[in-house]
C-alpha cells in the first residue's frame, strides 16, 4: 500500500537524519513501482534483445543510489530525481553490456540518412519501400535491419537530444541572456522537431504522442493500438531515425 504524502515526507526526514537501513528499505519497496514504470519505458528500444525483468534489475540500482543521495533540503520531488537515476542506471548498464555492434550503429546512421535523403527529395514521409529501394535491399530485410538497429537509436538519440534538443528552462535562460546565437539554434530546432513530429506517417505519429506526451509505457501503448508490442517498437525506430535524419539536416545546413 503506497505511504501517503505525510507518511512519506516523515519517512525522508527520518531516513536523512538517521541513515536507518529499515527505513532505507521502506523506501526502495515504496518507490519500487517507479523502477518498473521506467523500465517500461525504456523496453519500447530492446524489444527482444532485452528482458523486462533485466531492465528492472537494472533500474533497481538506480532507485538505491537515488535514495542514498536525495537530498530533501533542495526542494526536488524525489520522484523526478529518481527517474533520472533510474533510467541512467539502465542505460550504463546496458552500454556496459557492449552488445551493441559498431557496424549495427553505422547502420542506423546510413538509414537515418537515407530517410533524410529520400524525404527531401520526396517531400513527404518515405515509406518503407522507398527506403529499402534506396538501400539495396528488399522490404522484408528492411524490416528485419530495423528490428536490429532498435537499441542503436536509442544510445544515439539520447546523446543526441541531450547535446540539442532537452534543454531546460534555466539552461534556457543562460542561453538567451549569455549566447543569444545558441538560443536561436535550440528553439529552431525545437520548432523542426515539432515540424517533423506533425509529418510522420499516423502510427508513428501516435506512438510519439502517447510515448513522449502521455508518457506511458510500451505495454501501455501497444493495448491502446492495438498490435504487438514489437510492431509499436518498429514504429518508434522508423519515427526517430526520420526525426534525427531531419534534425541531423539541420544541424549541418546551420554548420554550413
Amino acid at each position: 500500500m503506497t505511504a501517503t504524502p505525510e507518511k512519506q515526507s516523515e519517512q525522508w526526514k527520518q531516513y536523512s537524519e538517521t541513515k536507518s537501513p529499515a527505513i532505507r528499505e521502506k523506501l526502495i519497496v515504496e518507490y519500487s513501482p517507479l523502477v518498473k514504470y521506467v523500465a517500461g519505458r525504456l523496453s519500447i528500444y530492446f524489444g527482444s534483445h532485452v528482458e523486462y525483468d533485466d531492465l528492472v534489475s537494472f533500474g533497481v540500482f538506480g532507485l538505491i543510489d537515488a535514495i542514498d543521495k536525495f537530498d530533501i533540503s533542495k526542494g526536488v520531488k524525489f520522484e523526478t530525481y529518481a527517474s533520472l537515476r533510474i533510467r541512467g542506471s539502465i542505460i550504463d548498464s546496458i552500454r556496459e553490456m557492449d552488445w551493441v555492434p559498431r557496424s549495427l550503429r553505422q547502420k542506423s546512421k546510413e538509414i537515418e540518412k537515407v530517410y533524410s535523403e529520400v524525404e527531401n527529395e520526396f517531400g513527404h514521409a518515405a515509406s518503407d519501400k522507398e527506403i529499402a529501394d534506396k538501400l539495396g535491399i528488399s522490404v522484408e530485410d528492411f524490416t528485419k535491419l530495423l528490428n536490429e538497429v532498435n537499441v542503436s537509436t536509442m544510445m544515439s538519440l539520447d546523446e543526441f537530444l541531450e547535446q540539442n534538443y532537452e534543454i531546460g528552462v534555466e539552461s534556457n535562460n543562460v542561453l538567451k541572456d549569455g549566447i543569444p546565437e545558441n538560443y536561436i539554434e535550440v528553439n529552431e530546432l525545437k520548432e523542426i522537431l515539432a515540424d517533423a513530429i506533425n509529418k510522420l506517417l499516423d502510427k508513428e505519429k501516435m506512438v510519439v504522442s502517447l510515448y513522449y506526451y502521455e508518457e506511458l509505457t510500451l505495454k501501455e501503448i501497444s493495448a491502446i493500438m492495438g498490435v504487438s508490442e514489437s510492431r509499436v517498437s518498429q514504429l518508434h525506430t522508423k519515427a526517430i531515425l526520420r526525426l534525427k535524419g531531419k534534425l541531423s539536416r539541420l544541424k549541418s545546413t546551420l554548420i554550413d
